[in-house]
């Protein structure tokens, strides 16, 4: 049966390569929220109001990431999601979404320790290699970084999780 590879973490975990390694591992399409979110809206992105503007439009992509996802589950391909799932109560409403369909799951959660992730985005910023889609800037990095919820033992219990630091 087809698998939902769901890839989870904060900014700066190494989330964008492991989906790289993931769809090759797979052949498995990726399907990565920042890239529908850059190609879709960065040209409409507006100068303040950016985390209510940036809310709406993230729902709307992942609802559509869930109508291809399920399209592809149903022809039997296996799909590699990076979803940007930080609060445990929106992982929540995806983990029913995804029971509720019936299909399989695993998540990898990735980690690795606060400094080391800030300078992977640092790096990523001045480089913008494979895995760029968008400059983080410091101020974004952190109020991010202290948005993310980790995965609990309760969130995990009975699911395919797979835990997975990063750090070098």
């Amino acid at each position: 049966m087809a698998r939902i590879h769901l890839i989870e973490g904060p900014v700066g975990a190494g989330k964008s390569t492991l989906a790289a390694q993931l769809t090759q591992r797979h052949a498995a399409p990726r399907l990565i929220l920042d890239d529908w979110m850059v190609t879709l809206f960065r040209p409409d992105r507006p100068a303040t109001g950016v985390m209510e503007w940036y809310a709406e439009r993230k729902d709307r992509c992942i609802e559509q990431i869930w109508k291809v996802t399920c399209g592809l589950i149903d022809a039997g391909t296996d799909v590699v999601l990076e979803l940007g799932l930080i609060q445990q109560s929106i992982r929540q409403q995806f983990f029913d979404r995804v029971d509720a369909a019936g299909y399989e799951l695993t998540v990898y959660v990735l980690d690795a320790s606060r400094d080391t992730r800030r300078e992977r985005v640092r790096q990523r910023n001045r480089a913008k290699g494979q895995t760029f889609a968008m400059d983080v800037p410091d101020a974004f990095f952190e109020m991010a970084s202290d948005m993310w919820q980790p995965f609990d033992d309760f969130e995990s219990e009975g699911r395919d999780v797979q835990f997975i630091s990063t750090d070098e």
